[in-house]
């Protein structure tokens, strides 16, 4: 393992490699303790300077330089040869000895499940032998696997059993392989170009029965790239792995992606779906890495958003075309604001293009990736889509096989259409959430609104300068009529005014769509906000009016206990039951704002957020709303029934989501007792994971050992049990309830998956439980951290986030969390990805 001495890397400092790669042949012979790698690297000397690779973990067997041997050194990180031994092209031969069942790490080359396979980006190659382990090095690669084996694979195209040969120049990240005991779904798909293309989906036996989505995703991924960006798949094959033991959702290899299993596998009596809706979502994207990420990679790891973000969007665009578009909007808005937001505004805050990182795992984030995603919505916002259109032809025309950086990205879209985005680029320079703050006037028949922005300091940032703002906005007349239907407006200084000649005073909808990822302050009214939620054209703005609505009234309650206001509770109930509206929006609506939220809200109001005080007023507010619809539930619930075979088509998954929300509110009337007819009765793991959480919620103590007993061989099933069963459990009990879950006797601590089930559905779905004022949850986190860490950083340190937002809580909790960040820094042998993330967070 890489020490913890951190050693701070910064994009002033990129240089070039003084030797450039042409091509890599890999011979791997796999043994679960004694793989040999043998690899031969043709170089070509640029500068006359020693020769410098990273590697880890290897044992080195031999090294020849065009067949010599030649002197070298070898530490911990690095193999060096001296320039003196090496001059125009020449071909250096190594072979290195590696464990792959050792390495826990869950990097480089490693088993899952007696299954060999890889996770390279962003360092993991360093694992598997000595190269250049950066993204600007690209060369084609030819690799042997000689194994028992009934699968052997990797990059490429295959030439033999177990040969593969990958024409495309790619970097070390997106080097892939996979040998072990699978069985392939298979189709095929014919591009545009006519090239027939072989697509396979490997999992292990028994599981095949679970793939047809993911392929179908696949498919419909690759037929939505050639109609909406025109580009067409490359290779004669394109394979997807699933792995149980994966760190991450899945990674985008070239012509080999592996998956998490949680993102492959999915049958209806075993996947929700929500779950369908991740694949489909994350099949897309990896898939969309072809061309942005792969065939166009980044320079350096400080342009990691050039790829994550533009695919990211790229996959919430072919989403919103598979779904409802408001519907998917709005979602994506929600885990903007619960992750990237609430990363802007603590200790790890950082630039959509950080300028320097210790360890670059640790910038896999909600602000490279969903706030990257938001940067090129508003860059084709403000240039059209016809322009981005064109731009991305362009861009894709001129980079295509080059590593790239934010300037050439940005470059393009100024020489497509003539702007000048100098300005614009702050979005990638500046951290921080822009607040938007509005005021408006009416007099004498000219309606005015003044708008101001402001991004408040962070570290290494105290100054931020105004940035280019397209504001999409609308005005809607008190009756309810639009004013003015949608225009954008575009805010580049700190100060802007518009004006309006107007008979009467209207109601500003600003930011439709969500055109910018700022944080909009308005003194609206309540009854402005009413008129809003009734009639706003744009369904993004009527979901955010009810949402501001939500969140006044649950504010009310928890700071003064007052009852929800009638108005609201009239209104909310009107969208309920329209039945001409989609019920995924209905159900959108429908959904108070979650606890996190909430203790932000206090936060911002200059509120000390009290958790326990917090989950008791969403409770009595979600008993309020129940009670007010009363009678009507029964009938609403039975109106979303979805008879016939289960389908995960949207509007199936639709009524389902609206039908999960109102027997919540149901449960809170007779609990659970339609939530146990309808968990009797459910015929898809969708409809029984909601009613499992309703009684879970109504104090059931029967219904978790029954849902145990009839899913306990499936692990991906499980992994909702283990969530479940701690996100619902009384906060008081929370930390107990967590404790005996990671006793039993399924719970594998080492699988990503199985611990995230449990930690995650602590920290992230019980704020309560994990916010307890006796510290318990703290102290449970940072044993947890501590046992992890020693096997794998990389998801340690992603977990360790779950302390990111301590400044806001009262001092006591504070102290309580401070003596855990101290306890997990002072830890002897910490890894590099966990202390920078504790550094930061206690220095913030």
């Amino acid at each position: 393992m890489r020490d913890a001495a951190p050693q701070t890397i910064y994009l002033k400092d990129y240089t070039p490699t003084p030797y450039d790669v042409a091509h890599v042949a890999l011979d791997f012979t796999l043994h679960p303790t004694a793989t040999r790698v043998q690899s031969r690297i043709a170089f070509t000397r640029v500068r006359a300077e020693d020769l410098v690779l990273n590697g880890e973990d290897l044992i080195l067997k031999s090294l020849r330089v065009d067949g010599a041997e030649v002197s070298h050194e070898v530490s911990e990180t690095h193999l060096t040869i001296p320039a003196a031994h090496l001059s125009g092209a020449f071909t250096l031969e190594v072979e290195v000895e590696i464990s792959p069942q050792t390495n826990t790490a869950l990097e480089g080359l490693y088993m899952s499940g007696g299954m060999y396979c890889t996770q390279c980006e962003a360092e993991g190659f360093r694992k598997i032998t000595y190269m250049y382990d950066r993204p600007d090095v690209m060369a084609p690669y030819e690799v042997t696997i000689n194994a028992d084996t009934p699968v052997q694979l990797s990059n490429g195209n295959p030439t033999a059993p177990g040969c593969w040969t990958d024409p495309h120049p790619k970097p070390t990240y997106l080097f892939a392989l996979v040998a072990g005991d699978l069985v392939a779904t298979t189709d095929h798909f014919t591009t545009m170009e006519g090239r027939e293309v072989t697509l396979n989906v490997y999992v292990r036996p028994g599981d095949e029965g679970k793939t047809d989505y993911a392929m179908d995703a696949l498919k419909r991924s690759m037929k939505w790239d050639e109609d909406v960006y025109g580009r067409p798949y490359d290779l004669d094959v394109f394979n997807i792995v699933a792995v149980d033991d994966f760190n991450m959702g899945a990674m985008e290899n070239k012509g080999l992606n592996i998956f998490n299993s949680k993102y492959v596998l999915a049958s209806p009596e075993t996947a929700t779906d929500t779950d369908y809706a991740m694949i489909e979502g994350i099949v897309a994207h990896e898939y969309f890495h072809n061309w942005t990420g792969n065939r166009i990679t980044c320079r350096d790891w400080f342009q990691l958003c050039l790829k994550e973000g533009l695919t990211v969007y790229r996959d919430q665009q072919f989403s919103a075309d598979m779904r409802s578009a408001p519907v998917q909007r709005i979602k994506d808005v929600l885990q903007l604001r619960a992750r990237q937001f609430r990363e802007d505004a603590g200790p790890l805050a950082h630039p959509v293009r950080p300028e320097a990182f210790v360890e670059i795992n640790n910038f896999y984030t909600a602000t490279v990736y969903e706030k990257g995603a938001e940067v090129i919505g508003m860059l084709r916002t403000l240039v059209g889509p016809a322009a981005y259109d064109a731009a991305l032809t362009l861009y894709f025309d001129r980079h295509d096989g080059q590593a790239c950086t934010i300037e050439d990205w940005i470059q393009v879209f100024e020489d497509s259409t003539g702007r000048d985005l100098s300005q614009f680029k702050r979005w990638y320079a500046q951290a921080g959430t822009p607040h938007l703050t509005v005021t408006d006037d009416f007099k004498n028949g000219e309606y005015t609104l003044h708008l101001k922005q402001k991004t408040k300091p962070s570290a290494g940032q105290p100054d931020k300068a105004p940035q280019v703002i397209p504001i999409a906005m609308g005005l809607i007349g008190a009756d309810g009529t639009e004013v003015l239907p949608t225009q954008v407006v575009e805010m580049s200084e700190a100060e802007l005014t518009l004006r309006f000649e107007l008979d009467a005073k209207p109601i500003p909808s600003l930011l439709r769509g969500f055109s910018a990822p700022v944080i909009l302050e308005t003194e609206q009214s309540e009854a402005d906000r009413l008129v809003l939620l009734a009639h706003d054209t744009d369904p993004f703005n009527r979901w955010e009016a009810s949402t501001l609505l939500a969140k006044s009234n649950l504010m009310a309650n928890l700071t003064a206990g007052s009852a929800p206001a009638t108005a609201w509770l009239d209104a909310l109930t009107k969208v309920i039951t329209d039945d001409t509206l989609d019920p995924a929006f209905r159900a959108l609506v429908l959904a108070l704002p979650s606890e996190d939220n909430l203790a932000n809200a206090c936060d911002a109001a200059g509120i000390v957020p009290d958790p326990t005080a917090i989950h008791t007023a969403r409770k009595a507010v979600h008993l309020a709303i129940a009670q007010h619809m009363g009678e009507a539930l029964p009938a609403l619930i039975a109106a979303t029934e979805t008879p016939g075979p289960y389908s995960p088509a949207a509007n199936d998954a639709a009524k389902r989501s609206l039908r999960a929300q109102l027997l919540r509110l149901q449960t809170r009337l007779d609990g659970g007792t339609m939530a146990r007819t309808a968990y009797d009765a459910a015929t898809n793991m969708t409809d029984q994971l909601a009613a499992f959480g309703c009684l879970l919620s109504a104090g059931d103590t029967k219904v978790a050992a029954a849902f145990e007993a009839q899913w306990r061989t499936d692990r991906l099933v499980m992994d909702k049990w283990f969530a479940m069963s701690v996100a619902e459990a009384d906060p008081d009990d929370t930390v107990a309830v967590a404790t005996a879950l990671t006793q039993h006797a399924d719970f594998d601590w080492k699988n990503p998956n199985r611990f995230r089930s449990v930690i995650a559905g602590m920290t992230a779905m019980n704020p309560a439980g994990f916010h307890h004022p006796s510290g318990a949850g703290y102290r449970f986190l940072a044993d947890w951290l501590l046992k992890l860490d020693a096997l794998n950083p990389q998801t340690t340190a992603r977990m360790s986030t779950a302390f990111e937002t301590w400044r806001r809580y009262d001092v006591d909790r504070q102290a309580l969390i401070q003596e855990q960040l101290a306890r997990i820094a002072a830890h002897p042998g910490l890894s590099r990805d966990t202390a920078e993330m504790v550094g930061r967070m206690r220095d913030a």
